[in-house]
């Protein structure tokens, strides 16, 4: 069999006119590997070989574009290869091949993830380093790229994060709020001693929500109760979202 005829289709891709007009789709690489010039003659083993090379190239170019979407950790990328029906051998050389232009990097990989989840989500620096090993980077890999995080920005970014949260639960007692913003922060992946920091420096008083809390239960439960009864009722309900006896006391003797 001769080729008879090469053309160009562009991102890197050629197809062959082989023998009675047998067309073979490839990659720039096998050209380059076989040497397939115009004329050069093709034996039925050198085609298997071609056609071998461009099934390797075919899920290479998919993994390059897979990456292209966002960069991956080499846990993800080895997951994403083993879809397709690749030799241990092949696979190896997929791998390599992407590590020679960088497109895998677990280094590079962890420095972006970190400064996407601290700038761009809710997360927290524990939440990202749990996030880092789900997704295979190494140990130590992931303690040299933490080390670089500014404390002072994600301080900043939890008091900003925490105001939105306070202001969206006005109706809480400061113990309530603390509580929940505790356990909120806390699964986020921030450390138990900022968040206590950032709070104490937020904390308000809660005379102002404790007195709109108990003119919202006299007027609800003053269709049920009256008189003593009423005053009890309205105390008990103050006690359950979290209001000290004496908060109690002073609203309530006003």
């Amino acid at each position: 069999m001769v080729i008879h005829k090469i053309k160009k289709l562009g991102n890197g891709k050629y197809q062959l006119i082989i023998g009675n007009h047998h067309k073979v789709t490839t990659y720039d690489e096998v050209i380059l590997k076989y040497n397939l010039l115009y004329k050069k003659e093709i034996d039925s083993e050198l085609l298997d070989q071609i056609f071998s090379e461009t099934s390797f190239y075919d899920v290479y170019t998919k993994a390059v574009k897979y990456i292209s979407i966002r960069l991956r950790s080499e846990k993800e990328i080895q997951k994403y290869l083993s879809k397709y029906s690749l030799s241990p051998k092949e696979e190896q050389q997929c791998m390599d091949q992407l590590k020679e232009v960088g497109l895998i990097n677990d280094e590079r990989f962890a420095q972006a993830f970190i400064s996407d989840k601290l700038y761009l989500s809710t997360m927290g620096p524990y939440k990202i380093r749990g996030e880092l090993e789900k997704l295979g980077v190494s140990s130590e890999c992931i303690e040299k790229e933490m080390e670089h995080i500014d404390l002072s920005m994600v301080k900043d970014k939890l008091f900003g994060l925490m105001q939105k949260k306070i202001k969206a639960n006005k109706k809480y007692s400061s113990y309530m709020m603390h509580q929940k913003l505790l356990y909120y922060f806390r699964d986020l992946g921030y450390d138990t001693g900022m968040i206590e920091e950032v709070f104490s420096m937020m904390e308000k008083s809660d005379s102002s929500v404790i007195q709109k809390e108990y003119e919202k239960q006299v007027k609800r439960l003053s269709k049920k109760y009256q008189g003593t009864l009423l005053q009890q009722k309205v105390k008990e309900k103050l006690y359950q979202k979290g209001f000290s006896w004496d908060e109690i006391q002073s609203v309530t003797q006003n």
